[in-house]
């Protein structure tokens, strides 16, 4: 799918291929998604096993990306959801959560928010729901 965002500039939305890990590993890097980055045998495997795993390209630039799991019928989780810093503030985000929402219309989107990201979620009508988590560590 491509995005016009001038009569000259478009943007592409496309499946994830695995040449492009380098590239989104670099802008968890220039976000501080530090875990991401330090673990990054355990974020490629995240990306090899998700089954939604796409990017925004400009030209040959990944400028952002959104990764999550489905079941087709009920649930969508997005797992992260990162434009490029230079890139926000022009609709892509919500552009490329309107593309993926669009293949699997039956279910919901449920996802986890950042202090940072929270105004961003209420802003394109997300609900807060509570939560819990626990990793393998806290027992």
């Amino acid at each position: 799918m491509k995005i016009q965002l001038t009569e000259q500039k478009t943007i592409a939305i496309r499946m994830y291929r695995k040449n492009d890990f380098s590239s989104i590993q670099l802008l968890n890097q220039e976000e501080d998604w530090n875990n991401l980055v330090q673990n990054e045998g355990t974020t490629r495997a995240a990306w090899d096993h998700s089954n939604v795993r796409y990017v925004l390209e400009d030209e040959e630039r990944i400028i952002g990306y959104v990764r999550g799991l489905t079941d087709e019928n009920v649930t969508l989780y997005i797992c992260e959801l990162l434009i490029a810093k230079d890139y926000r503030g022009i609709g892509l985000g919500r552009q490329l959560l309107d593309y993926v929402r669009q293949m699997y219309p039956k279910t919901r989107v449920d996802l986890l928010a950042s202090s940072s990201s929270y105004t961003y979620y209420e802003k394109h009508h997300y609900r807060p729901f509570y939560g819990f988590r626990k990793t393998w560590e806290e027992g």
